[in-house]
């Protein structure tokens, strides 16, 4: 069985986004490939690399992969194959199912909310959310917290251009913001 926001995408976005932007073909219609989420770990802190794998777990419900320094840096003492950060690629099922309780419920939980921000699209449609700490995430509970980290969220969409994305995520039930049209041709005397 389908997730639910799966099952919602094939009964009324895709069909939407058909109609909006003239597709001839289903295939050619924007859709969500894949959810990354990304966790970088101080260099100094290697003593709580252990917490942030475990709250990867729990709030992505799949184990993260470690990600390593490709070459070396001396001005931020980096050193080339260094332990820098966890990763977890989402697809499929447990993809929407993120998708579902990060609109419903984390987002929702996060201090002063006023809706997302639409210039954090990049040019092939693809919408990056950053997280100051994990506490948005009902997965992890106050108590069980030794380590504030940083999170950030990355949707990859299939879409061509940020206006293709920004209306699918928009027609998903992602709560962005309304994009600004700019100050227009007005010249001050």
């Amino acid at each position: 069985m389908p997730a639910r926001l799966q099952q919602h995408y094939q009964e009324k976005v895709a069909p939407a986004l058909q109609a909006k932007f003239g597709y001839k073909n289903v295939m050619q219609t924007p859709q969500i490939k894949k959810v990354v989420l990304n966790v970088g770990v101080n260099v100094k802190a290697e003593n709580k690399v252990e917490v942030i794998d475990e709250n990867l777990k729990k709030i992505s419900g799949q184990a993260p992969i470690k990600t390593f320094a490709r070459q070396s840096i001396s001005n931020f003492k980096l050193r080339e194959d260094q332990h820098v950060g966890f990763k977890v690629t989402l697809r499929g099922k447990r993809m929407y199912e993120f998708i579902d309780r990060l609109i419903t419920l984390t987002l929702p939980r996060v201090h002063d909310f006023r809706g997302l921000s639409p210039k954090s699209f990049d040019r092939q449609g693809n919408y990056s959310i950053g997280f100051k700490d994990q506490l948005a995430f009902p997965e992890i509970t106050s108590e069980s917290i030794e380590q504030l980290h940083g999170l950030e969220v990355v949707i990859q969409t299939s879409a061509n251009n940020q206006e293709e994305g920004y209306e699918l995520l928009t027609l998903m039930g992602f709560p962005l913001q309304k994009k600004s049209k700019g100050r227009g041709n007005s010249v001050k005397k």
